[in-house]
This record gives structure tokens, C-alpha cells and sequence, in this order.
């Protein structure tokens, strides 16, 4: 009796020490391996790729219950050990009896938690270890070694919101470390506030961009046309109106820059009792030496457009919010962050300068830059102008010509995404990206609101 009691006394202690560390680590929802990786080192981790092969998958429980994969897998140059966690999907299962459902386990690579030491298949000698702590695998973690220690990186779509960062920690220790603890080991050299999120932030992201998706169907593409602060249908270039008689009451006649101009005006009537007027929207925000080059160009075509109509409606919104008038550069709605340090290309990694001053972002970016505007400034919104370069005239000709909005925002899954509309339509993320990939885009903030009635 009293050997038993010593067992359960003894089975409580370690009870109570394994808790709050798979507490602390599943503040995030991640499954924890630490305490399975302590016993791989030297049948996985330090074993040569001889020995590894001998190993078949293994699964093993950690304190929680949760199950985890061990496996190898192989590239032409690496093999990688995986230590992967469980989960179950619905597979279709067809007999006499007809079409069932069926549960089966699956041990995703890049599901969070799931943590990956790769080798080099010559040498047998550690390269990296990725991490996946979100529900998205683009989002990650990695570490290798540099001398005596290991330097992290962030990664957020293949952009680097932190590279080569010093983590004072042997790479070797990394191999039975949790995530928590991790955390804390770079809670000053990692921009964690990147990928922090917390879904439920995003109503008022969410209800305006369904009210804009309900109206994509009343809206007809005109170019040059915009509703003034009557509500009549005018002219951008020269406020004239156009022509009434063959109008449909029903439908929304718009350009590019009409339409965001149509959203702004669905957050600024409730409060003005007015839609936003033409003029201040038309004032320049740029400026270029005259016998520049840009302002040779100048004098020709307006370059700089649609970089201005966002900054003075971002300005516009701001003013009307507060009750004071802001010229676009007071109302701090830029978009001038710089939250990366490189990016990985075709050629490589390479150094990445984020924004450009009157320029913008370069689309390889953009979606990175979302889910970090996204994350940093939750309950916003964006609109956006558009740098194109114009090659049918010579010289090339660099150009604002069109707008776009953006509503980002992360699900109660911690699953981000992200609402476009260009046009009077809607185009996912990553067909944007596609078709403006050799552009730039120059982004402005505004703040999403339930109050929000569009005409």
C-alpha cells in the first residue's frame, strides 16, 4: 500500500509539472512535442542517414494524449525527420451497403506544431529546423545553425520578417525545447506582433465587405465617372455631369476611382449627411521638380492620379471622424511600414527594400504586407493605387491609373484572408497578385465601421 501511494504521489508531481508547461504551450492551440523529441536524439536526430532509414514511423502520445508521427522523408540533397501531429479527416468509404464516412488519422507535415529537422544527405550534419505554429504553412519559423548557436527566422509567405536573428541558444537544444519556450527564448529578437492574431477583431472587416459584395451586382464600369456630393453622376476630370437620359436609377455608374470613392462615401454620409465632394479629392500630393523628368512628364499625362484620389480620401475620412479638417499628410493613413528584411525569388533569397517613398509596395509582397497590417492594425481597411508601367509609349511611362480596396482579416481559426474589390468587382488575393505581378501599389488606411451605408 505504501509503494502504492508513493506511485500515485510520485504521478501526481509529474502531473502537475507537465500541465501548465502544455498550458503555457497551448495558449496558441499548438499540439506539444518536447517532451516525444527528448527520447529521438539518438535513434533520429544524430543518427546517420544509414540508421535513420532502419527506423519505421513510430507514433507516440505526449502528456495530453495527443499523438505525434515520427517519419522520414527524402529529397535529392536532404531528408527530413518530421515529428508531426495527428489529425483526422472524413474519408468516403463505399461497400454493398452504399457510401459511408469514415475517420482517419493523417499526420500533416506543415499542420501547427508540427516540427521538421532537415539534414544534409552527404554529411549527415543539421541544416534547419522549421516550425509550424499556424494554420496556414507559409506561415513558419526556422533555425540554423551559426557557430555555436542558432539565428531564426520568421517567414510569412515567403517574405523574411526577420532573418538571421541571434537566439543565444545551441542549435542542438532546440531539438527538445516546446514552442513556449521558444517563444520566450525570441520574444525580443522575433516580431511575434506579425503573426499574433485573434479572429475575432474583424466584424466590422467582414459587414462592410458583404454590404460592398450585395452591391457588386448594380455596378456598371463607366471610366472618368464618380457621384459627387449631391449624388449626381459627374465627370472626374472636370465635374460635368453626364448625360441622365440613359441612366438606370438602379444601377451604379463608376470608374476606378469612383468606386472607392463609393465605399468611402458609405462610411462618411451617415456622419456628414453628405457624400464626399469632387475637388479635394483631385489635389496633388506629389511633387516633382519641373524640369525633372517625372515633371516633364507631368505636364503631359497625370502620373500621379490615383495616388492622390486615395491619400485625399483617406485624409477625407479621417476629417469627417474627427470633426477637423487633415490634409493627407496629417491624417497618418499612409501605409509606410517596412516589416521585411528579404524575400525568396527564383534567384534566391534577396534583400528586400519593403516601401518606396511615392511608390509604394512591389506586389511580391502584398499579401505578406496584408496579413501583417492584418494582425498589427486589426479592424482596418485599405485602399490602394496601382503603379503600372505604360509600355506602348516611349519612354516607358510610370503610372497611377487605377484603385483597388482591400479588407483583410483572420477567421476564429487564426486562418487569414482577404476581401478585393477592383472596378465594381471582386477578385481573389492571389489572382491580383498574378496580374499586377511586374506592379506596385501604394496603400492608405481606414477604419472599418458597422456604420456603413453605401448608396
Amino acid at each position: 500500500m505504501r509503494s502504492l501511494n508513493r506511485r500515485i504521489f510520485t504521478g501526481l508531481i509529474l502531473l502537475l509539472l507537465t500541465v501548465p508547461v502544455f498550458a503555457d504551450y497551448n495558449t496558441w492551440g499548438i499540439p506539444d512535442s518536447s517532451e516525444i523529441r527528448k527520447g529521438l536524439k539518438e535513434r533520429w536526430f544524430e543518427a546517420s542517414l544509414e540508421d535513420v532509414r532502419m527506423n519505421l514511423p513510430e507514433i507516440y502520445d505526449n502528456a495530453a494524449g495527443q499523438k505525434f508521427q515520427v517519419r522520414l522523408e527524402e529529397s535529392d540533397t536532404t531528408y527530413m525527420i518530421f515529428v508531426a501531429p495527428c489529425a483526422t479527416i472524413n474519408v468516403k468509404v463505399y461497400s454493398s451497403k452504399g457510401m459511408s464516412y469514415e475517420q482517419q488519422e493523417i499526420y500533416p507535415g506543415e499542420a501547427p506544431g508540427s516540427w521538421v529537422l532537415v539534414r544534409d544527405k552527404k554529411t549527415d550534419a543539421p541544416l534547419r529546423i522549421r516550425w509550424y505554429f499556424s494554420v496556414d504553412s507559409d506561415i513558419y519559423i526556422q533555425f540554423t545553425p551559426y557557430g555555436k548557436t542558432a539565428v531564426a527566422d520568421l517567414l510569412i509567405y515567403g517574405n523574411y520578417a526577420s532573418k538571421g536573428s541571434s537566439t543565444g541558444i545551441p542549435f542542438t537544444a532546440l531539438y527538445d525545447v516546446s514552442f513556449a519556450d521558444v517563444m520566450k527564448m525570441t520574444s525580443i529578437s522575433l516580431p511575434w506582433k506579425y503573426v499574433t492574431v485573434d479572429g475575432d477583431k474583424y466584424g466590422s472587416v467582414l459587414q462592410m465587405a458583404g454590404m460592398i459584395q450585395k452591391n457588386l451586382g448594380r455596378v456598371m464600369f463607366v471610366p472618368n465617372a464618380m457621384y459627387n456630393e449631391e449624388g449626381e453622376l459627374v465627370q472626374i476630370t472636370n465635374g460635368k455631369p453626364f448625360d441622365t437620359e440613359n441612366q438606370d436609377s438602379t444601377k451604379l455608374y463608376l470608374s476606378s476611382a469612383g468606386f472607392v470613392k463609393w465605399i468611402a462615401d458609405g462610411l462618411v454620409e451617415p456622419i456628414a449627411g453628405s457624400k464626399l465632394k469632387r475637388e479635394p479629392l483631385i489635389v496633388e500630393t506629389v511633387n516633382v521638380k519641373d524640369n525633372g523628368y517625372q515633371g516633364v512628364l507631368s505636364q503631359k499625362y497625370n502620373l500621379f492620379f490615383a495616388l492622390d484620389w486615395i491619400r485625399n480620401l483617406g485624409a477625407a475620412i479621417v476629417s469627417v471622424n474627427n470633426g477637423r479638417v487633415y490634409m493627407y499628410n496629417e491624417s497618418g493613413t499612409d501605409v509606410t511600414i517596412n516589416p521585411f528584411a528579404a524575400t525568396i525569388s527564383g534567384a534566391g533569397t534577396v534583400n528586400t527594400v519593403t516601401f518606396i517613398e511615392d511608390t509604394g509596395y512591389n506586389i511580391n509582397v502584398l499579401k505578406s504586407l496584408l496579413y501583417v497590417l492584418a494582425a498589427t492594425e486589426s479592424g482596418n481597411f485599405y485602399f490602394g493605387a496601382i503603379r503600372e508601367t505604360d509600355k506602348t509609349v516611349t519612354p516607358e511611362i510610370k503610372v497611377f491609373n487605377d484603385n483597388v480596396a482591400f479588407f483583410p482579416y483572420f477567421s476564429s481559426n487564426g486562418s487569414f484572408g482577404c476581401f478585393v474589390f477592383m472596378n465594381g468587382k471582386q477578385i481573389s488575393l492571389d489572382d491580383f497578385c498574378m496580374i499586377y505581378a511586374d506592379s506596385y501599389v501604394y496603400l492608405t488606411r481606414a477604419r472599418a465601421s458597422n456604420n456603413f451605408y453605401p448608396q
